[in-house]
């Protein structure tokens, strides 16, 4: 790691005025210092987007694939320094932060395989005798210049999701990585740098958020693509005029054990569904509904596995909760907890805070509407709550206004199709917990989870158009 950062305007690093300090979410210490855009940075890597709009489009597939690969080489090479940068500027445990560099390598290798995979169809058009003698096909083409925010909980993987769908579209882009987390976003920067992009094609700037309302309103960008808390996202939507929006904005996850899933299995995978990553993650799960013929003993099981996780330092191998981004979203959490249990909510395990950390809690009685029910914690809290039969179990997966991912454990494949067919999310995931992620497969929600569809191949879909073309074969005239 080193001490100074650049940020990247137009391909290349540029050290401003301006510094932002990047703090260990561990100890509190400032381990290093970004360059810090300010507007007329930002509006300097949109016009160099501009201009890169025509070389970007016209760059041949293989030279696409080409880039992405050498970024896969790059980062297997600097996959520990990578690591260690996650555990410093995220506090991730380093198991973790060693897994999300490898799904980031998972990510531009599938980006690199979708490059030629950008194909269209032949659409016949002699429907009707006024149409006889014609034929179209359809392709698709870059949308233009792009402009992606990024969250600070995979600061390294979540930007790739957006970065490498776009080289592979042969989109220019400007990203905003998260001002608590701007680091492995620039080590991406610096490995773009070493690549045949055409000048202009990128820019990462860190900035205030005063600064950032050019990636949202500036009319010459196409796409706005934003990962975080849904009320900026959609208040985003809402200046973002004519260009394209794609939200991925989190939820308060749901899983249901029903009657005969297999105890120590879905035991398992809840706990770490629940507290991976101190919680903070969109996926992670917030509600746990357990048929009340297994209740009284899945209980128990889950309380003791969540009071045997092991906090501390994330650089110990052994740590699975790390501390949460700031002291203050650990007392946020604390203070939702305790506003639950004051309305008759019962902590089953953990509860407490110390500075930035927060210990595993489970809850059960907490009131449909207190924060901890109704509204995403992103913190290492879930509530537990019985149920009689499965489709009033799935009735409550509905009542909420977030809609992302669900995690089903059953055994009866009835319930597991009707848990498909019925519940009102982005993907249903049958017998594992709604934190399950595969990077090629397409993400995102519905309500007030967001808008859109990310994974490589579907983020794909959003960064280029369809374009048509008809053919009126000579000699054939269509009727009239």
């Amino acid at each position: 790691m080193k001490d100074h950062y650049p940020c990247y305007v137009a391909n290349l690093p540029e050290m401003t005025g301006s510094q932002l300090a990047v703090t260990n979410k561990y100890d509190g210490s400032i381990f290093a210092a970004v360059a810090q855009a300010d507007a007329s940075t930002i509006t300097r890597g949109i016009e160099a987007a501009v201009e890169a709009r025509e070389p970007c489009r016209r760059l041949p597939a293989f030279a696409r694939a080409a880039i992405l690969d050498h970024v896969v080489q790059r980062l297997r090479e600097r996959a520990e320094e990578l690591a260690m940068v996650l555990a410093n500027e995220a506090g991730k445990p380093i198991r973790d932060a060693r897994g999300e560099v490898s799904r980031a390598i998972d990510t531009f290798r599938i980006a690199s395989e979708e490059t030629t995979r950008i194909v269209g169809e032949y659409l016949p058009l002699d429907v009707s005798p006024r149409a006889q003698g014609c034929e179209g096909i359809w392709k698709r083409v870059p949308v233009g210049v792009c402009s992606f925010i990024s969250p600070f909980n995979f600061p390294l993987n979540l930007a790739a999701h957006k970065i490498a769908p776009a080289i592979a579209a042969g989109c220019p882009w400007i990203l905003k990585p998260a001002s608590l987390t701007p680091i492995s976003a620039l080590i991406l920067g610096e490995i773009l740098a070493e690549t045949d992009l055409p000048a202009g094609a990128f820019s990462i700037l860190p900035c205030k958020r005063d600064a950032a309302d050019l990636f949202v309103t500036d009319d010459r960008i196409q796409l706005l693509s934003f990962t975080g808390s849904p009320d900026v996202g959609w208040a985003m939507k809402g200046r973002a005029g004519k260009k394209k929006v794609v939200l991925e904005l989190g939820g308060n996850a749901a899983c249901i054990m029903d009657r005969g899933a297999d105890l120590d299995f879905a035991v398992s995978r809840i706990v770490f569904g629940a507290f991976y990553q101190s919680g903070q993650s969109c996926i992670s799960v917030q509600r746990v509904m357990i048929h009340e013929s297994i209740y009284e003993k899945a209980r128990p099981m889950l309380v003791a596995a969540a009071a045997a996780l092991k906090s501390g330092d994330p650089l110990h191998e052994d740590t699975f909760l790390g501390p949460l981004i700031s002291e203050q979203e650990a007392r946020r959490v604390e203070a939702w907890v305790e506003s639950a249990t004051t309305r008759g909510a019962r902590v089953l395990c953990g509860g407490h805070r110390s500075g930035s950390f927060y210990e595993a809690t489970l809850l059960e009685g907490a009131p449909d509407d207190a924060d901890v029910s109704c509204t995403e914690i992103f913190g290492p809290v879930a509530i537990l709550e019985p149920f009689t039969d499965f489709e009033s179990a799935c009735r409550r997966v509905n009542a909420s206004r977030y809609g992302l991912q669900a995690g089903v454990f059953t055994n009866n494949l009835d319930s597991a199709f009707y848990a498909v067919n019925e519940l009102e999310v982005g993907a249903v995931i049958i017998n594992d917990v709604p934190a399950f992620r595969v990077d090629s497969m397409p993400y995102g929600g519905v309500k007030d989870s967001g808008l859109g569809r990310e994974g490589v191949r579907f983020a794909m879909e959003d960064m280029t158009e369809r374009r048509l073309a008809v053919l009126n074969k000579v000699g054939q005239r269509p009727g009239t």
